[in-house]
C-alpha cells in the first residue's frame, strides 16, 4: 500500500499542479488527468502510458494537445518538428522527480499518518519552488540567436484531408485547424519576426 505523486510541469521546470493518489491508480485515469489539467490548454507531453482514445479525445475537447511516442504495435503518423523536439526533452519530469527525491526527500516509506506524509510531500514540493535553478528545456535559439527565422509550413498533419486512408479517431481538419492556431500562436511567442 503506498501513494503516488503525479506532477504537471512547465517547460521552464515549475510545477503547475500536482495530485496525490493511492499507489494503485493509472497514471492515464481520466478523473486524475481533468484535475491536473483543469484550467490548461496547449500541448501536454506524455509517456506512452498516456496513450488512449479517451483520454486524447477528452484533453482535445479541452483544447489540450496529447503529445505521445508511440507503442511498437501502432501505425506511425507524422508529426511535426515542434512536437518532435519536446517529445525528446520528455525526460525533464524524470529529472524533477529524481531532484524531489534526491534533493528535497519527499520519497519516504516510513510516515506514522497520513497527515505526516502529505505534509512532507509538500513541503518538498515548496522547497524545489524555491530552487534557483530548475531543469528546463533550452530551446536552440536561445543558444543561436538567429537574425532570420522562416517557417517553411507543415504545421498540420492534414491526416484529414490526405490522399492516403483517414483515421477517424484523428482530429478533424477543423480540429486540426483549430489545434494549429494555438500552435502558430506558440511559435509567435517565440520568433516574433518569422517570416
Amino acid at each position: 500500500f503506498g501513494f503516488k505523486l503525479h506532477l504537471i510541469v512547465s517547460d521552464k521546470g515549475e510545477i503547475i499542479n500536482f495530485d496525490i493518489t493511492p499507489g494503485n491508480t493509472h497514471d492515464g485515469n481520466i478523473n486524475l488527468i481533468a484535475n491536473l489539467t483543469k484550467n490548461l490548454f496547449g500541448k501536454l507531453i506524455g509517456d506512452k502510458g498516456y496513450i488512449s482514445n479517451k483520454l486524447f479525445n477528452f484533453l482535445f475537447s479541452n483544447n489540450i494537445q496529447l503529445i505521445t511516442k508511440i507503442k511498437k504495435n501502432m501505425k506511425n503518423k507524422l508529426m511535426n518538428i515542434y512536437d518532435k523536439f519536446l517529445l525528446r526533452k520528455r525526460a525533464i519530469i524524470e529529472t524533477i522527480n529524481d531532484q524531489l527525491k534526491n534533493i528535497c526527500y519527499i520519497e519516504h516509506t516510513r510516515h506514522r499518518s497520513f497527515d505526516n506524509m502529505i505534509a512532507n510531500v509538500v513541503s518538498g514540493l515548496m522547497a524545489y519552488t524555491f530552487q534557483e535553478k530548475k531543469p528546463a528545456i533550452a530551446a536552440h535559439f536561445d543558444k543561436y540567436k538567429p537574425d532570420l527565422v522562416i517557417n517553411i509550413g507543415d504545421e498540420l498533419d492534414q491526416h484529414a484531408i490526405s490522399m492516403h486512408d483517414s483515421n477517424p479517431n484523428l482530429p478533424s481538419a477543423g480540429d486540426e485547424l483549430r489545434m494549429s492556431r494555438v500552435y502558430i500562436k506558440e511559435l509567435e511567442k517565440i520568433f516574433p519576426k518569422m517570416t
